[in-house]
């Protein structure tokens, strides 16, 4: 049959998103992974170069996506469906243009870890994200702020006269254009996927990229070296062998104790590859051209935390995952300098590898990789991904076709500030929405219009021309507030404090420029002074807020928690209970706040009001990977070990 692109609907159970965080994220990323410069001697040159290359100051522009829960229903998920007589790919062009599904119809085997639930959890730079498929991860070390957005999705011409599919938005964090197509030829095995990142800009641009598969745990995963960089959440990075280290074989995901990286150190001049074979030999195997240099595995481990990990981010009983990945880097701690007014390109494939299983899973490493390099290269030989990709860039530019689904409006913004020229990725002014208007309005006058009505202040574009425009628009207290989280990101507190200073002198709306300077007082060791100013910012957004409707609930949300944190980081628990009672009933109910009602009871004196709470049971949903806040309540409740529910733990 010939390839075929069609829009269908897939049911599952499905979590809401909820709405964002509207409160700008002010702070460090939560999951910064950096190595420090002490760590960093005897590393090779590139790498040791490319791990202190502009790591990332915050999630600016975006926003946090935390408003999601744990209560699942049947819900209806737009798909793009691409299908060839040996091949069914499933595309979620809402959730990132994740490949959720790649099903070998010969054998009828799925070849990914397809997730039977959509479940989001804290995991992306920004929040919200969830597991399975192949993601695209762009921007920054971790999981893209797209993980769990809607991207741009189009039908266009694919190099062999058929259609491919393709995915394009703008990310914001390093203002960097991108495309992913699809391309499924006739009578293919493998699924082509050609990569795009281009830089319009006129300096340089950090630029990170791993795309992330899920494969079922039991695999074992072969790449092609012997020796793998390995990073847990010890924040360590150090050199050991492969596939055994510390008496264990680590190419055996479900056998590993606690989570860990491993970044194999592929040789130069090898052909990059990574597989994750079964019992018998069958998998999946993902190989590209060079310039996708790093391929990595990212296990789970056996430990508690590793397994109550695998539940939440799907049912219990559907069985685990690992990841393998390949990326532009090395490791995933390092980001790469795109050059201005240039591009990077590459094209990845995906598909079945059968091996023989004596040798894939035997004790010799050596033979074990070669037996599925050779399989992969009787399968798809490297001379055939080198000739598709030749095939596929001139096909890059193409216009696309039939909409089939649409992205945000920010790159339309970018594009009509500065007309960029971006063949094959159109971002069209049709797509401009509320949250662009007030950005273009600064644009097109000059000046950012004051808010019609009382309302949550939308989203701070932080970039430089941004921020240039922002410092000549008249001082009205809306524009002294985008103007102070623009000077923050780019460094200057000081000033950044000054214009949020100006702005609330002649405020309407008084709660977010104090939230802004709270977090100021905070950062700058002020404790006392920043919890004074977070309980008058939530006064003045008790007092203004109009109704119980989801902007407001979230903005509540937001600043209380935050308020509550910083009340009780300096002993006023008085004046947190005050935060607390003027919560929203729903917002308390929920795990995060049962947590802080616990803390809120420790800090009373009430432990065993405290350790109640923890009897009757919570879940939180945002629950940040990595974080022990959890374990640490408890501790100071109990001598007993932390329950199995809430063991999240990720070391040691």
């Amino acid at each position: 049959m010939a390839t075929t692109v069609r829009r269908d609907v897939l049911t599952l159970p499905a979590a809401g998103l909820g709405p964002d965080n509207p409160l700008p994220p002010l702070g460090p990323p939560a999951r910064a992974r950096r190595v420090e410069i002490r760590d960093r001697e005897g590393l090779p040159r590139d790498m040791a170069r490319q791990l202190a290359h502009e790591p990332l100051r915050s999630v600016l522009p975006t926003r946090r996506r935390d408003g999601y829960g744990r209560e699942r229903t049947a819900t209806d998920i737009e798909t793009i469906v691409i299908e060839n007589e040996r091949l069914r790919v499933t595309v979620l062009p809402g959730l990132g243009g994740r490949v959720h599904s790649l099903f070998h119809k010969p054998t009828g085997r799925e070849l990914l870890y397809r997730n039977p639930v959509f479940q989001p959890a804290d995991f992306a730079l920004n929040g919200a994200w969830y597991s399975g498929g192949i993601e695209w991860n762009i921007g920054a070390t971790g999981h893209t702020t797209l993980s769990c957005a809607p991207l741009h999705a189009a039908r266009v011409s694919a190099p062999d006269g058929g259609e491919m599919v393709r995915l394009w938005e703008w990310e914001r964090l390093r203002d960097t254009p991108f495309q992913v197509d699809l391309w499924l030829p006739a009578d293919s095995d493998f699924l082509y996927v050609g990569v795009r990142v281009r830089n319009p800009h006129e300096k340089p641009v950090p630029v990170y990229w791993w795309s992330n598969t899920a494969v079922p745990e039991e695999r074992r995963v072969l790449a092609p070296a012997d020796e793998a960089w390995h990073h847990g959440y010890a924040r360590t990075l150090r050199k050991v062998a492969v596939p055994e280290h510390d008496g264990e074989d680590r190419t055996r995901p479900a056998r590993a104790e606690f989570a860990a990286d491993y970044f194999y150190d592929v040789p130069d001049g090898t052909r990059p590859w990574i597989a994750a074979v079964d019992a018998d030999g069958h998998g999946l195997v993902q190989t590209s051209t060079p310039r996708l240099r790093g391929r990595k595995l990212f296990m789970w481990g056996s430990g508690p935390g590793g397994r109550r990990w695998q539940e939440w981010l799907t049912e219990p009983g559907t069985g685990g995952y690992a990841e393998i990945q390949a990326g532009l880097a090395r490791t995933q701690l390092e980001h790469v300098r795109l050059d201005a007014e240039s591009e990077f390109a590459w094209l990845e494939a995906y598909g079945p590898l059968s091996a023989a299983p004596d040798a894939a899973h035997g004790d010799d490493w050596a033979a074990a990789r070669d037996e599925v390099a050779a399989r992969l290269a009787d399968a798809l030989p490297a001379e055939t991904v080198a000739a598709a990709y030749e095939r596929w860039l001139p096909h890059a530019d193409t216009t696309p076709g039939e909409v089939l689904a649409t992205g945000s409006g920010w790159g339309a913004l970018e594009v009509l500030r500065a007309r960029y020229e971006l063949p094959g990725t159109p971002f069209p002014e049709a797509t401009l929405g509320p949250e662009q208007e007030p950005w273009r309005d600064l644009l097109l006058s000059g000046a950012v219009p004051e808010p019609r009505r009382v309302a949550p202040p939308g989203p701070t574009l932080v970039a430089p021309h941004w921020r240039d425009m922002l410092e000549t628009a008249p001082a009205q207290p809306h524009t002294e507030y985008h103007l102070g989280v623009a000077q923050w990101h780019a460094g200057d507190l000081a000033q950044a404090v000054r214009s949020w200073e100006r702005g609330l002198a002649l405020a309407p709306s008084r709660w977010p420029l104090l939230r802004c300077l709270a977090v100021a007082d905070r950062e700058s060791g002020h404790g006392e002074r920043a919890a004074d100013r977070y309980a008058e910012a939530f006064d003045d957004l008790c007092a203004e807020r109009r109704d119980d409707g989801a902007a407001w609930v979230a903005a509540t949300a937001a600043l209380g928690r935050e308020a509550l944190d910083a009340l009780l980081a300096v002993g006023r628990a008085e004046a947190a209970r005050a935060v607390w009672a003027r919560l929203h009933p729903g917002t308390r109910a929920t795990g995060r706040f049962r947590l802080a009602e616990a803390r809120l009871l420790l800090a009373e004196g009430d432990a065993a009001a405290a350790l109640a709470v923890f009897t009757d049971g919570f879940e939180v949903a945002d629950l940040r990977e990595g974080e022990e806040s959890l374990g640490e309540v408890w501790a100071a409740l109990s001598d007993e070990p932390l329950p199995d529910r809430y063991d999240f733990r990720m070391r040691p």
